[in-house]
């Protein structure tokens, strides 16, 4: 069931993140999905090594959704490259 509940806040998450970022997106719900999961595990690992959260201690929904927004804009400028 954890696993379940980390996909549909990871769903929330990526469709918050490329609501709030402005420009076209690839991929439907699976994409928003693997961005929103992904996103939060970024920012648990920067909220980790700038001492925010301790080990085990779950990451916030913003900081989940501005680790998903910063996905994004790596994504577009590597993109935007090739």
């Amino acid at each position: 069931m954890a696993f379940l509940g980390m996909l549909i806040i990871g769903l929330l998450v990526g469709a918050v993140a490329k609501f709030l970022t402005p420009g076209r997106d690839p991929g439907g719900c699976l994409v928003t999905m693997l961005l929103g999961v992904v996103g939060s595990m970024l920012a648990g690992f920067l909220g980790r090594s700038a001492g925010w959260y301790a080990e085990g201690e779950p990451v916030g929904f913003l900081a989940s959704v501005g680790g998903a927004i910063l996905i994004l804009l790596i994504f577009r400028l590597i993109k935007g490259r090739s």
